[in-house]
């Protein structure tokens, strides 16, 4: 969950795109004096909270491609660093989900000022609303839901405790009432009122359902964080808010309307239908999850992005950071909270 209290970084930031000369002798050490020479460098798109640079290089003659994650200029309190980002995208590379391949951490501040990883680049697109266009077919695509679904599945059988995840917060008893909390206090530190989100959150107090046995989750696993080529899964970004928690978590989070951009008639984050998602799921492990227990996963759902969404539009209109984008992220709450509404009715949205 993203919140309202933002550090500046204090290190003397280098941009990336100026820095070839010592981060070509950085990767040169890590490859064994095997000559390093980038030819060019690009921050990627999105990065409010992390930056991405692709980095195309040459290695003793031979093209490679990584990507460069380090933190954007501004941090937030509740993502990870990227020590332990790379700590979790190691262990669940190791678990055979398919993500990035980790390659090298550097915390030394003289090669670009701050921390930052490198891993090996993915083939293929993230757009959410690319991907769910794509979708051209009333079943969408049922062989990409199959594997999103095993993926998550495998990155759910990690559990505490796990020696490389030692820092990882230990798992709540209530963490379900632990995030209407949170979320309550969030509101709290905000402007105005929002008397939807807290039927909303009110509703959930109410409606909990039996926690599940603690998993490692993803907590943003949705379409717009991982990648696909040729309508294969390529692998999953964005580890920074991964914990321990219930694993029904991250499918109300996948499939909830918010999601699913230009598809929202595919529950399956806008590329498939639900069963298929199951479906793939269920290959890799068992899974009770009836359609109340879904449906109360995505009512958290819609409220976390809701509260972010105030969030995000706070900081621009408070001056702390201008920005279209966190202001248009701002005008969506209205669509979060009629989605709220028709969820919390009692019956089937």
């Amino acid at each position: 969950m993203q919140n309202s209290h933002f550090a500046q970084q204090t290190s003397a930031r280098i941009d990336v795109a100026d820095a070839h000369a010592v981060l070509s002798a950085y990767l040169q050490a890590r490859l064994h004096g095997q000559p390093v020479r980038i030819i060019r460098s690009e921050r990627l798109s999105g990065g409010a909270i992390q930056e991405n640079w692709l980095i195309e290089a040459e290695v003793a003659g031979v093209a490679q491609r990584w990507v460069l994650r380090t933190d954007a200029a501004s941090a937030v309190a509740a993502s990870m660093s990227r020590e332990q980002e790379f700590a979790v995208l190691s262990a669940v590379h190791q678990a055979g989900v398919k993500v990035p391949a980790p390659l090298w951490l550097c915390q030394s501040p003289e090669v670009i000022g701050r921390d930052f990883f490198i891993m090996q680049a993915l083939a293929g697109s993230a757009g959410g609303h690319r991907l769910t266009s794509a979708q051209g077919v009333p079943e969408g695509n049922p062989a990409l839901c199959r594997e999103l679904g095993a993926n998550l599945a495998r990155l759910h059988q990690l559990r505490p405790p796990h020696a490389a995840l030692a820092f990882l917060p230990p798992p709540l008893a209530d963490g379900v009432q632990a995030s209407v909390d949170q979320y309550r206090a969030y509101l709290d530190a905000l402007p105005g009122s929002h008397p939807i989100i807290e039927w909303g959150l009110r509703w959930c107090e109410l409606n909990k359902p039996a926690p599940m046995a603690a998993r490692l989750i993803h907590r943003d696993y949705r379409t717009g964080n991982y990648m696909v080529e040729a309508g294969a899964l390529s692998g999953v970004l964005d580890w920074e808010f991964a914990g321990w928690g219930d694993p029904r978590e991250d499918l109300g989070w996948f499939t909830a309307r918010c999601w699913r951009f230009a598809r929202p008639d595919l529950e399956a984050g806008g590329v498939g239908h639900l069963d298929d998602l199951l479906a793939g799921y269920r290959s890799v492990s068992p899974l009770a999850l009836d359609h109340d227990t879904l449906r109360f996963w995505q009512v958290m759902a819609h409220l976390r992005w809701a509260v972010i969404a105030l969030q995000q539009a706070e900081r621009h209109l408070c001056g702390q950071q201008r920005s279209l984008e966190l202001a248009l992220t701002g005008r969506m709450v209205s669509e979060l909270e009629q989605e709220l509404l028709l969820l919390t009715q009692g019956g089937r949205p």
